[in-house]
């Protein structure tokens, strides 16, 4: 079965970082949320349409750096 989406905002995606060994600031998680002059933001975090705040899916924000774990692994392995 397949467990249904957990939605975190700003303050909660920084503490999941943070267990994960990735400390940032509070300015630099809403850096990583909010828009660029292209309009779009380094981690998928969306407006809620009911309280109008940022969220990101907590799974996908573990799957975004567990992968770019293994891109790095792959690249240091494949370099010879």
């Amino acid at each position: 079965m397949q467990m249904p989406p957990h939605y975190i905002g700003l303050e909660q995606a920084r503490q999941v970082l943070a267990e994960m060994g990735v400390e940032l600031t509070p300015r630099q998680m809403k850096r990583a949320a909010d828009k660029d002059a292209a309009g779009r933001r380094k981690l998928p975090f969306f407006v809620d349409p009911i309280e109008g705040t940022l969220k990101i899916e907590r799974g996908t924000l573990v799957n975004i750096y567990r992968q770019l774990q293994i891109d790095a692994e792959n690249q240091y392995r494949n370099k010879d």
